[in-house]
């Protein structure tokens, strides 16, 4: 491919981009986050290692998805959507190639940090992408769309993870991986116009700062951000602890395991749908409140069942329908309040929502995997719960200073 062609292929097209594209590319990663969670358990005993070091490999993974959204949003402010795009999911196809080279359990972490890096963009992007498209509250409901569409992704992912990793080792989930990096990084390549003409100035890390100084002096920006963050990080911190406790504890299969683990994405996915269906309508406001309460009845459920001990497939995975439930109805509308506050920085907003909600959602997954590894915890469901509930405390605190600052 010559120069002049490469550079027309990155030019602008006034042309919107479909569902399925936006779907396709916010898929991305949280696909690789789910994929490998029936083979974590698998992944230590290859790598003769602690659980804890292969927690890492998710943790870590929040980690970098948090600090690449930092300057993924505000690159595309300048140079557009589209090539930031296609550049992350060409470092998406590089960190999942990196991983299936992994002669140690550090060289997995360092790739799946890359693996991260690259399909961090298609989270920020679709965000960006819908609201250059569209007002508020519409966002919200085209935002319920996308997240549910792309749920379909995460819903089968570990049940896809655990038939590749009866029939292919641990490895299987990371050819899956790759070939959907090379599958939508086709996809963008012919399909993704760009949506957002009117470019930053120019990039630098001062102009950087300022845009992020210009939305953190925000006060109802600072309080959908810490609603996104909070309520997120309920389900990061279910994350940190089932793999272990449903091996462990249960003695689960990684088959089995990944079937239970869509209950959780059926119930984001049926939030997202009502989100989509009702966002306009009744408001953001509305849909953020009622998604923020439902969380409560998965942490008194789990806290009820830990405290008589009682441990089953039902008990550890229903509760957590309510916790996708309330994601799916709370995020799309707080996401997009979030970066509708101040338009002209729609980009860097969702870059920096979406790297604090990782930021946290990795330690409160990293505090309960740890909180699992000795006494007085080991084998319980009951650093879950805890910081669950303090999560779900502080989603209700930020939901309530969104009610105040909102305008009537």
């Amino acid at each position: 491919m010559s120069v002049s062609s490469a550079h027309a292929d990155l030019q602008p097209s006034r042309r919107n981009p479909s569902l399925l594209m936006l779907v396709a590319m916010s898929m991305v990663a949280p696909v690789s986050m789910n994929m490998y969670l029936p083979s974590m358990s698998a992944m230590a005993r290859s790598f003769q290692t602690s659980a804890g070091m292969i927690q890492l490999t998710m943790s870590l993974f929040f980690a970098s998805v948090a600090l690449a959204q930092i300057v993924t949003g505000p690159l595309s402010d300048r140079f557009g959507r589209r090539p930031v795009a296609i550049g992350g999911m060409v470092l998406f196809c590089i960190g999942s190639t990196l991983c299936l080279l992994a002669p140690s359990v550090e060289f997995l972490i360092v790739a799946r940090m890359v693996q991260a890096a690259g399909g961090c963009t298609g989270l920020v992007l679709s965000r960006a992408i819908v609201r250059d498209l569209y007002e508020r509250d519409k966002a919200a409901s085209m935002l319920g769309y996308v997240t549910m569409g792309m749920a379909v992704g995460p819903m089968s992912a570990p049940l896809i993870g655990g038939v590749l990793q009866t029939g292919f080792g641990w490895q299987g989930s990371f050819y899956f991986m790759l070939t959907m990096g090379l599958v939508v990084l086709t996809l963008a390549l012919r399909f993704l116009p760009e949506t957002h003409h009117q470019r930053a100035s120019g990039f630098s890390l001062p102009k950087l700062a300022g845009s992020y100084r210009e939305l953190v002096r925000q006060p109802l920006f600072r309080s959908y951000a810490l609603a996104v963050m909070f309520t997120s990080s309920v389900y990061f911190a279910y994350l940190g602890g089932t793999p272990f406790l449903a091996a462990g504890r249960l003695a689960m299969s990684a088959q089995v395991m990944g079937l239970y683990f869509m209950s959780i994405a059926l119930g984001y996915m049926l939030g997202n749908f009502l989100s989509g269906r009702y966002a306009q309508r009744i408001g953001s406001l509305r849909m953020v409140m009622v998604g923020s309460f439902l969380p409560v009845v998965a942490v008194i459920a789990l806290a009820v069942f830990a405290g008589i001990d009682f441990y089953h497939p039902l008990t550890l995975f229903g509760p957590m329908f309510f916790i996708g439930f309330g994601n799916g109805l709370c995020l799309p509308s707080a996401i997009s309040g979030a970066v509708s506050v101040r338009p002209d920085l729609a980009g860097a907003a969702s870059g920096l929502v979406g790297s604090l909600q990782m930021g946290l959602g990795a330690l409160s997954s990293a505090l309960v995997a740890h909180m699992l590894s000795g006494p007085p915890f080991a084998d319980s469901a009951w650093p879950m719960v805890i910081v669950m509930g303090l999560c779900v405390l502080s989603t209700w605190v930020s939901v309530y200073r969104i009610a105040q600052l909102e305008p009537r």
